[in-house]
């Protein structure tokens, strides 16, 4: 296995986090960046510290050891992609960062979790 600086768990189940995230992964595999993508319904969550339901709710990364998880994660996974640094640092900014965090935890995670529980439901 490839030594990774940050690994990434997705629901690759969610077709809007699929896209968003097989697009990270083309990117950083054409550029030969370390960065590991783990689907949560095919990885042991166990080695995340977090329930299947708690990783479908929203994005995390694990970085040095520590696991980040929303706004903190996207910010990690974007420091380790050239093209997508510029992003990382205007979504830092303070007070970008405090709305990203207030339109990505109430919002976006929100919605994309409860069509991921409707998804499962519908089998």
């Amino acid at each position: 296995m490839q030594q990774t600086n940050i690994r990434v768990l997705y629901n690759h189940d969610c077709p809007v986090c699929r896209a968003e995230i097989t697009h990270y992964a083309d990117y950083a595999g054409r550029e030969g960046l370390a960065i590991g993508f783990d689907d949560l319904n095919r990885v042991d969550l166990g080695m995340w510290g977090v329930t299947a339901d708690q990783a479908a709710r929203r994005l995390h990364v694990v970085q040095q050891g520590q696991v980040l998880s929303g706004i903190p994660a996207f910010i990690a996974l974007w420091q380790q992609m050239p093209r997508y640094r510029w992003l990382a640092r205007v979504v830092a900014l303070p007070g970008i960062r405090h709305m990203a965090t207030l339109i990505y935890d109430h919002l976006l995670a929100p919605w994309l979790y409860h069509a991921h529980v409707r998804r499962q439901r519908r089998g």
